[in-house]
C-alpha cells in the first residue's frame, strides 16, 4: 500500500471519528457512536506497537492541514483518544522545560570554547566528510531553526535549509556565532508555552519537544568537537544523558532512516537491555511488529543481550560515536542483535 493511500486513508478515518464525537444527538445516536468509537479503539488496541505508533504518526499528520480551531484542536487528540501514544507525548515539567533552555547556552559555550582555537579544517571522526567548521556550521544552524519553528509554531514541517543561518565568512567567528544561536533559541524556548502545537519531526508535536532535542543534539556534537580536538570527551552529566537516551528511543519510531531499518532486522522477540552504571537507569528494547517498543527498567523481560556502561557512554553508543568493542562496555548473552541493532539505527 503507497505512502499516499495510508495518509489518504489516515485523513479519511480520523475526520469520521472527530465527526462522530462532535456530533449533536439528533444527527447521531449517542449510543450508536459510543459503540462505534469503542470498536475502533479494540480493533486499535489488537495491533503492534510499531503499527500504533505508526498510525499515531499519520494521524497527527492530518491535523496540520486544517486551519486553526475546533475541529483541528480535535483531530490532534485522535491519538491520544485511542490509546496510541502510549504516554509519549506527556511532556516535561515547566522547571524542567527551563533547565532544558538553560542547558543548551551553557553546552554550546563549551563547545565553543573547544572551536575557537582549534583548526576549523580538522576531520571529525563521528561525522565522516565532516570538518570541525562544518560541525559548527550545522550546530548553529539548528539553532537557528529551532528557533524559527519555537517562535513561529508552524504547522508542517520545516525543513533546516529553508532557514538561513547567516553563518559569519570567518571561521574564527564561529565559536561567537554559535554561543549568540544557542543565547537567542533559549530566550525563545523560555517565553513560549510548552504545549504549544507546533510541527516536530519527533513524538511529541508541542513546543516543549525543542528545547530537549536541540539540548541533545548540542551535546552529541559537543562530543564529537571534544574528540576530534582532544581525543576523549569531556564530562557528560549523567542524568541529562540518561534523559538523552530516552530522547532518543522515543524519536526513533518517527525516523524514517531509523524506523525502515529496524523493521527488517528479522529479530522479533528479541529483547536488548541498556544498563548505566553511574544512575542506574535500565531500557528495555523489544523487537518485533515491524519496529520495537522499549520501558524504563527491566520489565520482567529475559535479555537476548545486553550492554553496560555509564550513561553518557550509552549515548555515545547509540550515536555509533563510541565502539560497541570500546573496553568502557559490558557485554552479555547474543552480541549479534547489538550489532544489528547498532547497523539499523545508524544515521
Amino acid at each position: 500500500m503507497s505512502d499516499a493511500l495510508l495518509s489518504a486513508l489516515a485523513e479519511a478515518l480520523a475526520g469520521l471519528v472527530t465527526a462522530v464525537e462532535t456530533a449533536d444527538e439528533d444527527v447521531l445516536d449517542p449510543d450508536t457512536a459510543v459503540e462505534w468509537l469503542e470498536s475502533t479503539g479494540h480493533a486499535f488496541a489488537g495491533l503492534s506497537a510499531a503499527d500504533r505508533r505508526a498510525l499515531d504518526g499519520l494521524f497527527r499528520a492530518t491535523a496540520p492541514r486544517e486551519p486553526g480551531g475546533p475541529r483541528r484542536n480535535a483531530l490532534l487528540k485522535v491519538s491520544e483518544g485511542f490509546g496510541l501514544t502510549s504516554g509519549l507525548l506527556s511532556g516535561p515539567s515547566a522547571d524542567a522545560h527551563a533547565a532544558a533552555c538553560d542547558a543548551v547556552p551553557d553546552h554550546t559555550r563549551r563547545l565553543a570554547a573547544v572551536v575557537r582555537d582549534a583548526d576549523p579544517a580538522l576531520p571529525v571522526p563521528g561525522c565522516p566528510d565532516w570538518t570541525l567548521a562544518d560541525l559548527a556550521r550545522h550546530v548553529g544552524t539548528v539553532h537557528r531553526w529551532a528557533e524559527h519553528l519555537v517562535r513561529t509554531r508552524p504547522a508542517t514541517r520545516v525543513l533546516a535549509r529553508d532557514v538561513p543561518p547567516d553563518p559569519p565568512a570567518d571561521p574564527a567567528a564561529y565559536a561567537d556565532w554559535l554561543v549568540a544561536g544557542a543565547e537567542r533559541f533559549a530566550a525563545t524556548a523560555r517565553d513560549a508555552d510548552p504545549d504549544a502545537t507546533v510541527w516536530s519531526p519527533g513524538a511529541d508535536p508541542h513546543v516543549r519537544h525543542y528545547p530537549r532535542h536541540v539540548l541533545f543534539e548540542t551535546l552529541v556534537h559537543l562530543a564529537d568537537a571534544e574528540l576530534a580536538v582532544d581525543g576523549k570527551t569531556g564530562p557528560l552529566d549523567p542524568a541529562t544523558a540518561a534523559d538523552a537516551v530516552d530522547h532518543f528511543l522515543t524519536d526513533a519510531p518517527y525516523i524514517a532512516r531509523i524506523a525502515e531499518p529496524v523493521s527488517r532486522l528479522g529479530r522479533d522477540g528479541t529483547v536488548l537491555r541498556l544498563t548505566a552504571r553511574d544512575t542506574g537507569a535500565v531500557w528495555t528494547l523489544v523487537l518485533g511488529g515491524g519496529g520495537f517498543t522499549w520501558t524504563r527498567g527491566s520489565g520482567g523481560a529475559e535479555p537476548t543481550a545486553a550492554v553496560e556502561a555509564d550513561a553518557g557512554e550509552l549515548l555515545l553508543l547509540l550515536h555509533r560515536r563510541y565502539a560497541a568493542d570500546d573496553p568502557c562496555f559490558t557485554h552479555a548473552g547474543d552480541r549479534s542483535l547489538l550489532d544489528d541493532w547498532l547497523a539499523a539505527t545508524a544515521l
